[in-house]
Order: structure tokens, then C-alpha cells, then sequence
């Protein structure tokens, strides 16, 4: 059900307009600013279910904006939709690379951009299968959404956390990367599988004692990926 805020960030006002109204039509409420400056503290003070970040910001960039909210503890996983006129893989990668939730070019339909939204909301309420989960030194809490590794908690973001889920939901079992793309992205995203393997990597890295040599998280080579059952004990 619609009714959740979303921080909308652009600095062409006609664009800034156009998905504010669109957004409104379909039940959000919509807080805009047109730089980056005002998005973060927007972002801080308004604390939105979600963040519309176009990239190529005056004074603070969205790669910057993104990046300062992924360090900051109290939202740090608010859900972060990039959008920009740059399409080219390097971008993109490098937004996911962030921590970007999703990533959308410009010129886009309104129609698919709030169908993305409307995805990326309903993940944030799924009920978790596992309230609980303990393997090797990690403790996962689902409900929280808190990841803790020797006492200290690891910041995850909303896709890693997403992909930590999936994988332990179907733990032992092989997932190709479009499977994976299916349930965690939940709409159809053809060609962007390097997407899950970004992901991937950044969750080695916050949770393997040594990512180069992963435990836990198996590469099936030419398929996809598992979770080790038997090693996350």
C-alpha cells in the first residue's frame, strides 16, 4: 500500500516536477531538493522510505550523496534508486559499487520508474522466512535487519541484506544469477547479471573471514552461486 515518503532529488526542475506528480498520482508523499546539500540533510531530517538520486548534482554529486548515506548509521539502508543520463556500464557499476539499490537511465517511462519503486518499497516490508540465523562467528537478525560478526554489527546495504536472505533461505541449494536477479531486484532485469556478482563480492567481503577464498558463499562456476550449509557450520 502506497502512502510512503520518498526524497526526490534533481536539479532540472521539470524532471523534479514530472516524477513528483507521477509519485503523488500513486499515493507517495514526496519531499524534492534540486542539489545535493539539501538531499542529505533532507535525507537526515526526513528520514524517507526511499531516495530518487539523480547523479549529476551542483555541488555534492549523487555518487557522493549515496556515499554519505551508506556511512551514516541511522540510514544507512534507506533504499537508494539512482537516475541519470549516463548509461554507459562503468556508471553503473560504479553506483552499484556505492551501494545503489537499483539504477535507472535517462530518458525513462514514468511508468517503469514507479514500478521500480513500487518493487523496491515492497521488498523493504517482505517478512523474512528466518527471524534468526547463527553461522560461524555471525549472527543474523532478520526482523532488524542487522548483521553482527564478533560482537561489532556490519553495515549491509538493503540489496546485500536482500541477497544474504535469499542465499540462506535456500541455503545448499545452486542459484543461477537470474534467479537471483528475480527474487532480490523482483522485476525483470535482463543482462545485468554482473549486478549480482557485484553483490556478491561486497558480501564476501563483509563476511567471509577470507573473501578471496570464501566459506560460506560458493561460486558454481558457469551457474551462479550457494550458501554453504555445511560450512556455516
Amino acid at each position: 500500500m502506497a502512502g510512503e515518503k520518498i526524497l526526490v532529488v534533481d536539479d532540472e526542475e521539470h524532471i523534479l516536477e514530472l516524477i513528483k506528480f507521477n509519485l503523488e498520482n500513486n499515493g507517495y508523499k514526496v519531499v524534492t531538493a534540486n542539489n545535493g546539500h539539501d538531499a542529505l540533510k533532507l535525507a537526515k531530517s526526513e528520514i524517507p522510505q526511499m531516495v530518487l538520486l539523480d547523479l549529476m548534482l551542483p555541488g555534492i554529486d549523487g555518487y557522493d550523496v549515496c556515499r554519505e548515506i551508506r556511512k551514516d548509521q541511522a540510514i544507512s539502508t534507506m533504499p537508494v534508486i539512482m537516475t541519470t543520463a549516463k548509461g554507459e556500464e562503468f556508471d553503473k557499476i560504479l553506483g552499484l559499487e556505492l551501494g545503489a539499490d537499483d539504477y535507472i537511465t535517462k530518458p525513462f517511462s514514468v511508468r517503469e520508474l514507479v514500478a521500480r519503486v513500487k518493487a523496491v518499497l515492497r521488498r523493504t516490508k517482505t517478512q523474512y522466512e528466518e527471524k534468526n540465523f547463527n553461522f560461524g562467528d555471525i549472527n543474523i537478525d532478520f526482523q532488524k535487519h542487522e548483521v553482527i560478526k564478533n560482537d561489532k554489527r556490519i553495515d549491509l546495504t538493503l540489496k546485500e541484506f536482500e541477497l544474504l536472505q535469499v542465499l540462506i533461505n535456500n541455503k545448499g541449494r545452486v542459484m543461477t544469477r537470474d534467479f537471483l536477479l528475480d527474487k532480490v531486484w523482483g522485476y525483470e532485469y535482463i543482462g545485468e547479471t554482473r549486478t549480482v556478482d557485484v553483490h556478491i563480492r561486497h558480501l564476501r567481503q563483509k563476511i567471509e573471514e577470507d573473501d578471496k577464498n570464501p566459506k560460506y558463499i560458493e561460486t558454481i562456476r558457469g551457474i551462479g552461486y550457494r550458501f554453504n550449509f555445511e560450512g556455516a557450520y
